[in-house]
C-alpha cells in the first residue's frame, strides 16, 4: 500500500467506466456532522483500516498469529489482513446507508445513483454490516470457486459492529435498501475491486484464502477487524477527506503511521529470544533460588511439544505465580506470544499481582512497564496504576490526563454506528486524545479494550466475559490471542463461574493459547474437567476425554496437548518436594454461631495476651464488625484492623496495603494486632499470622486460609505462637452433635460441603462442642499436617463417600446441593458463547442467535456471576448548605466537584451495597443534580447521608463509619 495515486487515478487504470468512478467516488463513510465537521469517503475509511491493520501487523499482533495468517493467505499474511479489516464497510455502498444523512446522501445523488422509499421502522433497519456479507457472499463464492472459504469470512464482515448474524440475515428487508438495478451494481463491485486493488491483490480471485482458520482463530480475527476500523473511526486522527483525487493508499498509510505514533501503541515482547538456560527466568528474571515445584512447573514448559495446558497445584506459599511467570517467558519465546494475561479471583488480589508483574515485565526492559494494564473497577485507587497510567509523576500541579477513558467507550461512536448501543465520547476526551503522548497507550483504556494490552493483570471476570455470548466478545478474545494466560487461585470459581472458564479453556485451546492455571486446593475432578475442556477446544470436539494419572505425590504438574490428532494428558510421574516440610497445625474447636461475635473476639484477644498476630476470618460483613466492635469496646489495647467488601474504595485500598505491610514478607509486626477479615483474606493474600481464627468453610477454602498461617521463613514470633494453631468457629453442636451453622455460611456454602467441612475437622480436633464451651486452643485437638494433608482433604472434601456420623442428615444434603449446582450449571448455559451443539461448527456464523444483550460492567457481571445482584453508590453527606465527600471534602450546593481533585475524593467514597438493598436502591438512588455534567459522576448514583449520618433504605438504616464501613442496621 504504497500507491502515491490517488484512488480515482487507481480506478481509472483498472479500465472502470468513468461513470462508475464518479459513483464510487462520491460514496461517503463518515459523515460530516459526526465526524469532526469534516465528510470522509467511503474509500478512504477502506484504506484508513487497511492501514492501521498493517500496523497491527508490523508493530502489535503475535509472532504465532502471524504465521497463522501467512499460512492461510499463502505466504502474504500482511495484505490478507489489510483486506480482510478494510472490506469491512464495504456495505455502506448501498442505499441503506447512504441515505442516512440528507447533506451527504445530496452528492450522491447528483451522481446518478437513487432509491425509491426506503423503511423507516428501526427493526426493519438493513444494517451495513449486514449489507457488506450480503453483498460479498455471492462473489466470494463465484470468484474464489471455495464455498468453504466464503462461509467463515463472510462473518468477519457481517460481525464487525460487534454481533455475528445468521444466514437467514442476509437477505433484503426491502426491495430498495441493498441498491437495485445496473447501476448499483456496478459501484458495489467498483469499490470491492479499486480497494482490493489498493491493498496489493490483482483481483478479488487473488485474495482467496489458500487455507482456513479454527473458529477460534476467527473470532481473534474479528477482534483485530474491530481494533482497526475503531482506531481509524476516530476523526481526530483521521480527518474526514470529501474529494477522492485526495485519497491514496501511501496517504492512507501516512495517516496511520502518524495516528499510531501520537496513540502510542505496541505490542509486547515482540520476537522473545528464548532464555540462555532453562532456569534463567527463574534465577536471573525473578531472582530467586528455584525450588522443586517451580523447577517442575518450567521444565514442563520447556517440554511441551505444541502449545498446551499445564495445571500447577502446590501448597499456598510457594511461589506458584513466579514459577508460572518464569513458565510464561518460557512458552511465549518457544511458541512466539507477545504477552501475558494474569486472571485473579478479585480486585483485592489483582492489586499485589499487578505489582509484581511490573517489576517482572520491567526487568525485559524499561519500556515495557508502561504497557502493563490493571484490569478492575478500582484501579483508580491504586497508586502506582495512577502513577503509570494517569501520568500523576507528569502532570503538573492540578492537571489530570482526560483521556482516561474507563466509564464510556470512546472510539464506539462511530458516526453513524451509534445505532449499535455504542456511546459518545465527552468533547474534553476527544481532544485530549488528539495530543502526542510519551506515556502508556491511553486507547486501552476504553471500554473491552483492556485485554488488548500486552500485558494485563485483572480480574477473572475478564477472562470470563471472553467467553460469553455479548457484543464485542471477539474484542475481548483478541486480547487473549497471542498472549499467555495464567489463572491463579483457579479452584475458586463457583460451579456457575466455572461453566464459563470451561468454555473460555474450549476457545483458547482452539486457538492455541498456553493456558497455566494455578491452585493449592484444587479437586481432582475439576482438574480434570479443566483438561477436557482444552482438549475439547484443541481437538475441535464436545467430547474429549483425556484421562488424566494420578498425580505420584503434591506438589505436582499436570499437561494437557494434542499430537497427531490425539489427546496426552500427563501428570507428575516423581514426588516433587514442598519448598518446606510439612508441619503440624493445632485444630481446635471455637463453638460460636451469634453475630455478636463475643466469643472470637475473647478469643483473639487472649490469643495476644502475650504478644503475637491474629488472623480472624468470618464469612459475613456484619460478623466482621460486630467482632472489630467487641474488641474495640473491650479496650483492647494493640493494634487492631478490619477488611471487608464493605468499605468505601479508598478507605478498603489504604486498610488492603496496611495490613500486607504489617504483616507481609520482612515486616516489622507489632507486639499485639488483631486483623478482622471476611474472604477477602482467604486466598492470594500474602500475610503472615499466628494464629487463626476462622469461621468454619468448605475444606479446600479452609485449607486456604490456613495458608495465611506461618507463612514466611524467619518470622519472630513469641514463644506461645510457635507452633501454628488454627481456631474453626461459626458452627456450634446442636441435637445428637449435629452441626448448626451460620445461616449466612449455609446460604453462601451450602449445607452439604460443610458437614463434610464439620467432619473432616472433628478428625482431628473432637466432636463438636456446644455453644458456649471453652475453646480448647488447640492444645486438645489433633493436627493436620500441612501441606502433606491439603490433597487428601480436598479430596474427601469432594468424593463420593460419606464422611458424617449417623444423624447429620448428610445424604440428603447432598441432594439439595446437587440439585442447586445442577440449576446454576443450567443457567450459565444461556450466556455460553457457544451451546455444546454446536461446538462443531467451523465458522461464526448465527454465534449471537439469541444472546445476551448484556452491555455495561455491571451487567457482566450479572452475567459470568451468579450471586445476587448489587449496586455500588458513592457516600456523600448531607450540611447545611450543601454536600461534602465521605472524607469531607465540600463540594458545591447541588453537589459539583469543582475540580479534578475533589472528582477523585469524591468516587474514593463509592462503595458496594448488600444484596438486600439492591431493588430498593436502583428505584430510590439517583446522581445528584450537580453532578449531571460530569461523564464520571453523572452515571453514579448518591448515597446521601443526613445530617446524623444515616440514610433510610429498603427499609434498612444505611450508615458509613469509617472504623466500620458501611453499617447497615434494620429499623
Amino acid at each position: 500500500m504504497e500507491d502515491e495515486r490517488s484512488i480515482v487515478e487507481l480506478m481509472r487504470s483498472m479500465d472502470l467506466a468513468d461513470e462508475v468512478i464518479a459513483r464510487v467516488a462520491k460514496l461517503w463513510g463518515k459523515s460530516a456532522a459526526r465526524n469532526g465537521g469534516r465528510t470522509h469517503l467511503l474509500l478512504g475509511h477502506l484504506l484508513d483500516t487497511a492501514a492501521v491493520a498493517g500496523l497491527i501487523w508490523d508493530r502489535y499482533l503475535s509472532r504465532s498469529f502471524r504465521r497463522r495468517l501467512d499460512e492461510i493467505a499463502g505466504g502474504r499474511g500482511r495484505s490478507w489482513l489489510m483486506w480482510v479489516c478494510g472490506i469491512h464497510d464495504c456495505g455502506k455502498a448501498c442505499p441503506a446507508f447512504q441515505a442516512v444523512d440528507a447533506m451527504e446522501a445530496a452528492p450522491v445523488l447528483a451522481a446518478g445513483l437513487s432509491w425509491g422509499r426506503l423503511p423507516t421502522d428501526r427493526k426493519r433497519r438493513w444494517r451495513h454490516d449486514v449489507a457488506g456479507a450480503a453483498m460479498l457472499v455471492p462473489r466470494l463464492r463465484a470468484e474464489w470457486g471455495d464455498a468453504g472459504a466464503a462461509a467463515w469470512v463472510w462473518p468477519l464482515v457481517a460481525g464487525h459492529h460487534g454481533m455475528y448474524p445468521s444466514v437467514g440475515s442476509l437477505r433484503p428487508t426491502h426491495p430498495e435498501v441493498q441498491g437495485r438495478g445496473s447501476g448499483w451494481a456496478a459501484v458495489q463491485r467498483g469499490l470491492v475491486d479499486a480497494f482490493t486493488r489498493a491493498v496489493g491483490f490483482e483481483d478479488l480471485a487473488a485474495a482467496r484464502p489458500a487455507g482456513s482458520l479454527s473458529k477460534a482463530e476467527q473470532l481473534a480475527l474479528s477482534g483485530l477487524i474491530v481494533m482497526a476500523d475503531w482506531i481509524a473511526s476516530d476523526s481526530q486522527h483521521f480527518p474526514g477527506l470529501s474529494d477522492a483525487r485526495e485519497i491514496s493508499s501511501a496517504g492512507a498509510c501516512r495517516r496511520a503511521e502518524e495516528a499510531w505514533h501520537r496513540l502510542g501503541l505496541r505490542g509486547g515482547w515482540r520476537d522473545l529470544s528464548l532464555p540462555y538456560s532453562p532456569l534463567a527466568p527463574l534465577t536471573e528474571r525473578l531472582g530467586v533460588t528455584p525450588r522443586a515445584s517451580q523447577v517442575e512447573l518450567v521444565e514442563r514448559a520447556w517440554s511441551l511439544p505444541v502449545p498446551g495446558l499445564l495445571v500447577a497445584e502446590a501448597p499456598m506459599g510457594e511461589g506458584k505465580t513466579k514459577a508460572a511467570l518464569a513458565a510464561a517467558e518460557v512458552l511465549a519465546a518457544r511458541f512466539g506470544l507477545d504477552g501475558v494475561f494474569v486472571a485473579m479471583p478479585t480486585q483485592a488480589t489483582s492489586d499485589p499481582m499487578y505489582e509484581q508483574v511490573l517489576g517482572w515485565v520491567r526487568s525485559f526492559g524499561p519500556e515495557l512497564e508502561s504497557q502493563v494494564a490493571l484490569l478492575h473497577g478500582k484501579r483508580r485507587f491504586n497508586p502506582r496504576w495512577r502513577e503509570i497510567w494517569e501520568g500523576k509523576a507528569r502532570a503538573g500541579v492540578g492537571e489530570t490526563d482526560a483521556s482516561v477513558s474507563d466509564p464510556w467507550d470512546v472510539y464506539g461512536a462511530i458516526d453513524e454506528d451509534d445505532e449499535f448501543g455504542m456511546p459518545s465520547a465527552p468533547d474534553n476526551l476527544a481532544a485530549a486524545e488528539g495530543r502526542e503522548r510519551s506515556g502508556p497507550p491511553q486507547w486501552f483504556l476504553g471500554a473491552k479494550r483492556g485485554l488488548l494490552t500486552a500485558f494485563a493483570v485483572g480480574t477473572v471476570d475478564h477472562l470470563l466475559y471472553a467467553a460469553t455470548r455479548t457484543r464485542h466478545v471477539m474484542l475481548r478474545f483478541a486480547g487473549l490471542v497471542g498472549k499467555v494466560v495464567i489463572v491463579d487461585e483457579v479452584h475458586a470459581a463457583d460451579i456457575y463461574m466455572r461453566q464459563f472458564l470451561l468454555e473460555a479453556l474450549r476457545w483458547l485451546g482452539q486457538a492455541r493459547v498456553p493456558v497455566v492455571l494455578l491452585s493449592a486446593t484444587l479437586p481432582p475432578v475439576q482438574r480434570q474437567a479443566f483438561v477436557d475442556a482444552y482438549l475439547a477446544g484443541v481437538l475441535g470436539s464436545a467430547d474429549v476425554t483425556g484421562r488424566v494419572p494420578e498425580p505420584a505425590g503434591y506438589p505436582c504438574v499436570t499437561a494437557a496437548f494434542a499430537v497427531d490428532g490425539k489427546p496426552v494428558a500427563e501428570s507428575s510421574r516423581v514426588v516433587v518436594r514442598s519448598w518446606r516440610a510439612s508441619e503440624p497445625v493445632h485444630v481446635g474447636w471455637l463453638p460460636d454461631a451469634g453475630k455478636d461475635g463475643a466469643a472470637v473476639a475473647a478469643a483473639a484477644r487472649e490469643a495476644v495476651a502475650g504478644g503475637g498476630v491474629v488472623l480472624v476470618v468470618v464469612n459475613q460483613v456484619d460478623r466482621a464488625q460486630a467482632i472489630h466492635e467487641a474488641l474495640r469496646k473491650g479496650g483492647f489495647a494493640g493494634e487492631l484492623h478490619l477488611l471487608h467488601g464493605r468499605f468505601c474504595a479508598a478507605h478498603r485500598a489504604e486498610r488492603t496495603e496496611r495490613c500486607l505491610h504489617l504483616m507481609g514478607p520482612g515486616a516489622e509486626r507489632p507486639g499485639q494486632m488483631v486483623v478482622v477479615a471476611t474472604q477477602l483474606a482467604e486466598q492470594s493474600f500474602d500475610v503472615d499470622a499466628d494464629v487463626l481464627i476462622t469461621d468454619l468453610a468448605p475444606v479446600d477454602l479452609l485449607l486456604q486460609r490456613i495458608g495465611r498461617l506461618h507463612r514466611h521463613k524467619g518470622t519472630h514470633r513469641p514463644a506461645a505462637h510457635q507452633a501454628p494453631r488454627v481456631l474453626v468457629a461459626g458452627v456450634v453442636g446442636g441435637v445428637q452433635g449435629q452441626p448448626r451453622f451460620l445461616p449466612a455460611s449455609k446460604a453462601i456454602y451450602g449445607e452439604w460441603l460443610l458437614l463434610r467441612a464439620a467432619a473432616l475437622v472433628a478428625e482431628v480436633a473432637g466432636p463438636l462442642p456446644e455453644n458456649g464451651a471453652k475453646p480448647d486452643g488447640g492444645a486438645a485437638g489433633g493436627c493436620w499436617s500441612i501441606p502433606r494433608d491439603v490433597p487428601g482433604l480436598v479430596a474427601r472434601a469432594y468424593g463420593e463417600a460419606e464422611l458424617c456420623p449417623v444423624g447429620w442428615g448428610e445424604s440428603v444434603a447432598r441432594e439439595t446441593w446437587q440439585a442447586k449446582e445442577t440449576v446454576r450449571e443450567k443457567n450459565a448455559e444461556a450466556f455460553l458463547l457457544t451451546r455444546p451443539r454446536e461446538w462443531a461448527t467451523t465458522t461464526l456464523e448465527g454465534l449471537h442467535y439469541a444472546g445476551s444483550r448484556a452491555h455495561a460492567e455491571e451487567e457482566l457481571d450479572a452475567v459470568v456471576r451468579d450471586g445476587e445482584r448489587s449496586l455500588e453508590a458513592v457516600v456523600v453527606r448531607r450540611i447545611a448548605g450543601g454536600y461534602t465527600a465521605v472524607d469531607g471534602t465540600r463540594l458545591g450546593t447541588l453537589g459539583e466537584a469543582v475540580d479534578e481533585p475533589v472528582v477523585e475524593r469524591l468516587l474514593g467514597g463509592t462503595v458496594r451495597l448488600p444484596a438486600r438493598l439492591t431493588e430498593e436502591a436502583e428505584r430510590a438512588l439517583t446522581a445528584l443534580p450537580g453532578w449531571e455534567a460530569h461523564p464520571w459522576l453523572r452515571y453514579a448514583r448518591a448515597l446521601v447521608l443526613g445530617e446524623d449520618g444515616w440514610a433510610v433504605v429498603g427499609g434498612q438504616r444505611v450508615g458509613y463509619d469509617g472504623a466500620l464501613g458501611l453499617v447497615v442496621e434494620r429499623l
